[in-house]
Formats: structure tokens, C-alpha cells, sequence
């Protein structure tokens, strides 16, 4: 049975897909995020913030590895700009980590980590790819800009798949620019990426808007990733709107298939909530009044063979049948502010995991939650779903004032059972040093038993505001 995750549908690589032209190479990876190739997925974290040689929001990317025991703070890896064998250097502002993603752009059987810098170079922006190897992640290459005039912020958003049909993992970019650049598979670690193309949304620019999220999947089930594009759309008449262009991968480039208006700002992501072997567009619309964060919804979208409805299958708030709790007041909620998806139960459906990080829990402002929505035959369902707060029984720790708990939130199967573990990020856990909790899969879905946390200082991440768990891949 597959395990499928927002963002790791480069996997896809192994289902048969043989590349059209090229020198003949190991196999890909057989998991798009496992990094030391052992047969398990690992978890990458990103601390944007972090404190790097002493240079301030530097950032850190913190991956432990998985294992038939999980993870734990002491296996791992902390990439920087400063590690041996990645390029560059640590800088101030650098935010390195403000997007990540994972795939075996080399075909080498290791899965490579790419990381977003969006601060790079007075936000001029920078992406790098971490190779994947025996002993781990090690050594890099620079992903160039090739149109660093017209863009900001480049490396925003990435994501991974086989966009272009030739059975090799693309690098789709976003920036603050109205284009999406597509580094076409091929990848080697002297020459980067075999050639370019790219899609032309007509997003709108400037440094807040451009790209925000990207994600793929097969939406039409023809063995070919598919690129959803999420920002501040420019329409015939001029006029912005926020949401999401689907692209369908095609052999030149992928092509436009619809135009869905939701909220453009926040995450979209991709995986099969039905189990009928399409690829679903799930994402969120979350109300913003000023500088305060209210009340939000999880939106699904399912696919199907000529790529995905316009109408959406659900739209999920705290208040619909089935899930805990219930809307908060304006400026304490934020549901869907982050999105995963993972069949974390192991019944076939994928199910996803709803971040609020603004929520209040009884006198904790702004402590945050998450919520588990099933997967189901009809979709996405609020019935059956499950609550986690810090407070919640097996859980270490406890609610606090501005801990974001679901800052982030990640679904993968990290001990190798079959069912997706829940990663779930606090950027403000001790004041802003962030922290990481895993629950283990099982077969009512994330259990508390056994539940695995560490903060910054655990795993070799320094600064006060480090912000680990700010997000395990964009």
C-alpha cells in the first residue's frame, strides 16, 4: 500500500516510469525524503532563525533519520551554509530553510534535500541542493537564478516531481517574480540541472506577494506529475486574486488546466483522499483582518482523469460535524494555517493534518493545535477526527502563551509500520527557539504512546530565535 505525502510524489519515479535520453544510473531512491538510503523515510526541519557562526537568522536544517524505531534527537544531521561541502556562506538574513524539498534529483538512490534561502543576498533569494548519500546528507551545489533581475526572493517555494514526463525529478522555484522556473531532470553534481523551462501564471510581484506554495502530484493518474501554483493571481481583467493555478505535466512543460480562487496565502497541498488512485488539491482559506488571524476552513479538491474539479468536495471548519472544539474568535484560530497529508491510519485513504497555531487553548493564547480530518470513499471528512494539544495526555510538555503548537506539520512513515507518523512543529517554544514532536502511526491514527519531542538546543540548533519547526517542507 503507498504512503503518500505532500511533496514526495517524486517517488513517483519508481513506479515505472524509464527515462527517454540520458547515461544510465542507479535507481532513484526508493522514498523521496530518505536521504541515507537504509529504507526509511527521515524528517527535515527547518530552523530559519537559527544562530549560525554567529551570524543571526543564518538558519539551520535539522534532519533526523528514521528508523524501525522512529527518530530521536541524537541521530541526525544539522545542514548549514557554514557544513562542509555545501556552498556559500552563513550570513545574517540569510533564512535558510524558509522552504524545503526533497527528491532524488541525481537518480543516485539517495534522496537530495533542496533548501530555499529567501533572505540570501538582501533578499535576492538562493536555493541549494544537499546531496543525498550512504553516510547521509553531504556536500551541495548552487541552484542559479537564471532570471535574478526580474525576481526576489527566489527559492520561496519549491517542489519536486516529474513534471516533464521523462521519468527524471524536476525543480519547480517560485519567487516574488510571476513565473515558476522548472530545473528539468538530469540532475549531476558538477553540471546541475540538464536544462530549463518554466510556467508563466501571470502572478502578481512584489516582495509580499509572488509564489507562496507549490505542490505536486498526479492529479489525472497518468504516471506524470502535475504542479499546483499558489499566489496572488493577476485575471484577464487585472484585477488580483488569491489562489491556485493546476498545471498537468507534459513533455515540453506542464499546461494550464484550471484556475481555482481560493486563499492564495496559504499552503496547498497534494495526495489521494478518496483511494481511487487520483491525486487530490487540498489547501486553505484562512480570514486575515489587519493583524489579526481568524477563523479558517480546509478546502479539497478532488482529482480525477481530466485533472481536477472545480467544485470542491468539502470545506472543512471547527465547527463542521465531527471535529473537536469549535471556532474561535477573530484573531485566536488560523485553521489551516499549515497542511500535510499521509494515510496515517493505514486504511488506504490519506488523511490530513490541519495546523492552528493561533489557537487559544483554555487560558493559553495563541498556543496552537492540530487536528487530524480522515481520509474516507467520499473524501475528506471532519467524522472521526482527532485533536492534539500540548495538554493532551502522552504529549511532553505543556500549552503556554505563543507556542504556535502546528506551526508545521508533517505525515510520513518514519518506523517503516505502513502508517504515517505526525511531525508537528512550535516556531515559538521557549521563547522562539522552536520545538519538534513525532506520534506513531497506528490503526486509530497518531497515537500519544511513545511520542518523541526535542527543542533547538537538543539537536545542535543555537539562537534565540531559531524558530525550529517553522516547517518541515514547503
Amino acid at each position: 500500500m503507498r504512503i503518500r505525502t505532500a511533496a514526495t510524489l517524486a517517488a513517483l519515479l519508481t513506479a515505472g516510469l524509464v527515462p527517454l535520453a540520458g547515461p544510465a544510473s542507479a535507481a532513484p531512491a526508493k522514498y523521496a525524503d530518505d536521504f541515507n538510503g537504509d529504507g526509511y523515510h527521515d524528517l527535515a526541519t527547518a530552523a530559519p532563525g537559527a544562530t549560525v557562526g554567529g551570524k543571526t537568522d543564518a538558519g539551520a536544517v535539522v534532519v533526523n533519520y528514521g528508523s524501525k524505531s522512529g527518530i530521536k534527537a541524537s541521530n541526525r544531521t544539522v545542514v548549514t551554509q557554514n557544513s562542509a561541502g555545501v556552498p556559500g556562506t552563513a550570513e545574517k538574513g540569510d533564512e535558510f530553510g524558509s522552504a524545503l524539498a526533497f527528491g532524488d534529483l541525481n537518480r543516485d538512490g539517495y534522496a537530495d534535500l533542496v533548501v530555499g534561502s529567501q533572505g540570501e543576498d538582501g533578499k535576492a533569494g538562493s536555493v541549494t541542493i544537499v546531496w543525498g548519500s550512504r553516510k547521509g546528507l553531504t556536500g551541495g551545489r548552487i541552484v542559479a537564478d537564471p532570471a535574478r533581475s526580474s525576481h526576489t526572493r527566489f527559492g520561496m517555494s519549491l517542489a519536486i516531481g516529474d513534471f516533464t514526463a521523462d521519468g527524471r525529478a524536476d525543480l519547480a522555484v517560485g519567487s516574488t517574480g510571476a513565473d515558476v522556473q522548472i530545473f528539468r531532470g538530469g540532475f549531476t553534481k558538477t553540471a546541475g540541472a540538464a536544462s530549463r523551462t518554466w510556467v508563466v501564471p501571470s502572478f502578481r510581484t512584489g516582495d509580499s506577494y509572488g509564489v507562496r506554495s507549490l505542490a505536486a502530484g498526479d492529479i489525472n493518474g497518468n504516471g506524470v506529475d502535475d504542479l499546483v501554483v499558489s499566489g496572488t493571481i493577476v485575471g484577464q481583467s487585472d484585477e488580483p486574486f488569491d489562489g491556485q493555478v493546476v498545471y498537468l505535466g507534459a513533455v515540453s512543460r506542464p499546461r494550464t488546466q484550471m484556475t481555482l480562487q481560493t486563499d492564495g496565502r496559504q499552503p496547498v497541498v497534494a495526495g489521494d483522499v478518496n483511494g481511487d488512485g487520483y491525486d487530490d488539491v487540498i489547501t486553505a482559506s484562512v480570514q486575515i483582518h489587519g493583524s489579526k488571524v481568524g477563523p479558517g476552513e480546509v478546502i479539497a479538491y478532488l482529482g480525477g482523469p481530466h485533472g481536477i474539479s472545480p467544485t470542491p468536495q468539502t470545506a472543512i471548519t471547527q465547527d463542521s460535524p465531527g471535529v473537536p472544539g469549535a471556532t474561535r474568535a477573530q484573531g485566536t484560530s488560523s485553521f489551516g494555517d499549515s497542511l500535510a497529508v499521509g494515510d496515517a491510519d493505514g486504511d488506504g485513504y490519506d488523511d490530513v493534518a490541519v495546523g492552528t497555531p493561533y489557537e487559544t487553548v483554555t487560558t493559553a493564547s495563541q498556543t496552537g493545535t492540530v487536528t487530524l480530518l480522515r481520509g474516507s470513499a467520499a473524501g475528506l471528512t471532519g467524522v472521526g477526527s482527532t485533536r492534539y494539544t500540548q495538554n493532551t495526555p502522552g504529549i511532553p510538555d505543556l500549552n503556554e502563551d505563543d507556542d504556535f503548537f502546528g506551526s508545521a506539520v508533517h505525515l510520513a512513515d518514519l518506523d517503516g509500520d505502513g502508517r504515517a507518523d505526525l511531525a508537528v512543529g512550535a516556531r515559538h517554544e521557549n521563547g522562539g527557539q522552536g520545538a519538534v514532536w513525532t506520534l506513531r502511526g497506528s490503526a486509530t491514527g497518531p497515537t500519544t504512546t511513545g511520542a518523541v519531542s526535542f527543542h533547538a538546543t537538543s539537536v545542535g540548533v543555537s539562537g534565540t530565535s531559531a524558530q525550529l519547526g517553522s516547517l518541515f517542507r514547503q
